[in-house]
């Protein structure tokens, strides 16, 4: 026990430096306010944005957007996740697929994805449809990339040593190719992960009638510039907590390379 306490604090030394720079941009926020070198209604003292903070996370309304976005977000990255890995293997693997659906993904990957919010809310309205088919369309550019790029780097001699022992080419790809796309697929998600949040955020601004981005918009317009602060600092750490447990599952799944 304490050695594992002795191993411990240095990691969390380590972090806790790593992340410092984030706490002096905070302490800056801050003091520009403390003395008058921003004014309040550009950027309104942090003190008061956590103040508002905290009267928002007690009401109901933040929650229910909160669980709005997270269903949003959540809906729409999964199934890009399944597709665009399924869709990013597939291509790599069957050639047919590779050129049917190469083209389409080089035309559309450089296609700046907010291009695409007016167009699905006025295939599927303002509710969720069109907010879980932009985060859809939007991530599964980036997983089948790194889907596709992950499995073409499989070694040749490793797929070819598979057949000679008599494994199917079903078999090859599930025992070969897959592992072998893990590292780059992973990579891909999490990009993805990060473009959802983006393009979330960017829809419920734009087209929508609940969530965190039709809330940041809301108490722009009424003026109440700290709570609106208070929102963008709380989507801020969920993006930031989403990346970091990411990181950790990644390690976690890819623990067999080490």
């Amino acid at each position: 026990m304490n050695a594992a306490l002795t191993r411990s604090v240095p990691a969390l030394a380590a972090a806790l430096f790593r992340y410092l720079p984030i706490v002096f941009l905070l302490l800056l926020w801050q003091m520009a306010n403390s003395f008058n070198l921003v004014s309040t209604a550009v950027l309104p003292p942090l003190s008061s944005v956590m103040e508002q903070g905290y009267d928002l996370l007690i009401s109901d309304d933040f929650w229910k957007s909160l669980a709005s976005s997270a269903y949003r977000g959540g809906a729409g990255l999964s199934s890009a996740i399944v597709v665009g890995a399924a869709l990013g293997i597939a291509m790599a693997w069957w050639r047919p697929i590779r050129y049917i659906s190469g083209p389409l993904v080089e035309i559309f990957y450089p296609l700046p994805k907010s291009a695409l919010i007016p167009v699905t809310a006025v295939w599927l309205g303002l509710g969720d449809g069109s907010k879980i088919l932009l985060i859809f369309l939007g991530c599964m550019l980036p997983v089948t990339i790194g889907a596709f790029n992950g499995a073409r780097s499989a070694e040749q001699t490793l797929i070819w040593s598979a057949r000679s022992l008599g494994a199917s080419r079903w078999r090859t790809l599930l025992d070969v190719v897959v592992p072998s796309a893990l590292p780059e697929l992973l990579n891909g998600v999490r990009t993805a992960l990060a473009l959802s949040f983006i393009l979330l955020v960017s829809a419920e601004l734009i087209a929508s009638r609940n969530g965190l981005g039709y809330l940041i918009g809301f108490l722009g317009d009424g003026g109440n510039y700290e709570a609106m602060f208070a929102v963008v600092l709380v989507v801020a750490a969920l993006g930031f907590f989403a990346d970091r447990i990411y990181l950790a599952f990644t390690s976690w799944v890819l623990r067999w390379r080490e």
